[in-house]
């Protein structure tokens, strides 16, 4: 079966996006991780797909693979370019809609200069629902990763992520010890790790290690993530531009339980193109 697919990126966090509401097809996980190979495949970060949706409060639907094959429930730089797809090739008539995933429901505004804002809805710290295996909620978790003890906060914004404070995120050991905390048994669906820096009321550096993907360019959620536990924590403003390796995010949060998580960025294409998938992709 020939099939088109469109890449596109937020901040060098890449993706393969495939539009599945007219011909609906299924990509099992050895091909996904064959596609999203650099070396062997297109290369990507993660695979988007987009499908019709079941709700008529829903323009579409929007699903998740990492590159290793799992499925997962939030993607926030992709949420962006879903959004910039889906207005420039006429699946939307609005530049503000709503769209649904295994997650719940983001609401997606398009702005000048190809920005794009996502309501990424309200944070969780419920140990349960982030997951985290904790008995009660608390502001700073201790985790043993080997012979060290770690201090992190933690929250989900449709998936699992895990913020630690460093003093110097250039120095950071994201890789190694990214790995060992985003597959700790404490996390029973793995978790992303996010390594801030902050620099001052207004401004993080950040550097993130997503699951099944390893350290990534950008991470929406993440920097979603980390301004929330660092203003929740006192440590930033509601409103934080955050210096990702791939460029910069604005997220903003008031603070309350129910308030959203706001994150503006940028959505652009990198190229189109056509492939063979077999039957059994």
């Amino acid at each position: 079966m020939n099939t088109h697919f469109t890449k596109m990126q937020g901040l060098g966090n890449d993706f393969l996006i495939f539009d599945c509401t007219k011909d609906p097809f299924e990509l099992n996980p050895e091909t996904i991780r064959k596609l999203s190979d650099r070396h062997f495949g297109i290369g990507c970060d993660q695979i988007l797909v987009i499908e019709p949706s079941a709700s008529i409060e829903h323009a579409l639907h929007y699903r998740i693979f990492n590159a290793d094959g799992g499925e997962v429930a939030q993607c926030g730089n992709g949420a962006r370019c879903i959004a910039r797809y889906a207005y420039d090739h006429q699946l939307v008539k609005q530049p503000h809609f709503k769209i649904s995933t295994t997650h719940g429901e983001m609401s997606l505004q398009l702005e000048a200069n190809n920005q794009v804002t996502v309501n990424i809805g309200a944070p969780v710290f419920e140990p349960r629902q982030i997951p985290l295996s904790s008995a009660y909620q608390q502001s700073e978790f201790e985790l043993a990763v080997k012979a060290e003890t770690i201090k992190l906060h933690t929250v989900s914004l449709g998936n699992p992520h895990a913020v630690l404070f460093v003093d110097n995120v250039t120095t950071a050991p994201v890789d190694e010890l990214g790995s060992l905390i985003s597959t700790h048994a404490a996390f029973p669906d793995d978790c992303n790790v996010s390594f801030a820096e902050v620099v001052d009321l207004n401004t993080i550096k950040l550097r993130v290690y997503e699951r099944g993907t390893a350290e990534t360019l950008a991470c929406g959620s993440g920097a979603c993530a980390t301004m929330v536990v660092a203003h929740h924590s006192q440590r930033v403003a509601n409103s934080v531009k955050l210096n990702l390796t791939g460029g910069e995010l604005y997220v903003r949060w008031e603070g309350g339980p129910t308030d959203p998580v706001l994150m503006t960025g940028p959505a652009e294409y990198v190229f189109k193109g056509q492939l063979l998938l077999n039957e059994e992709s």
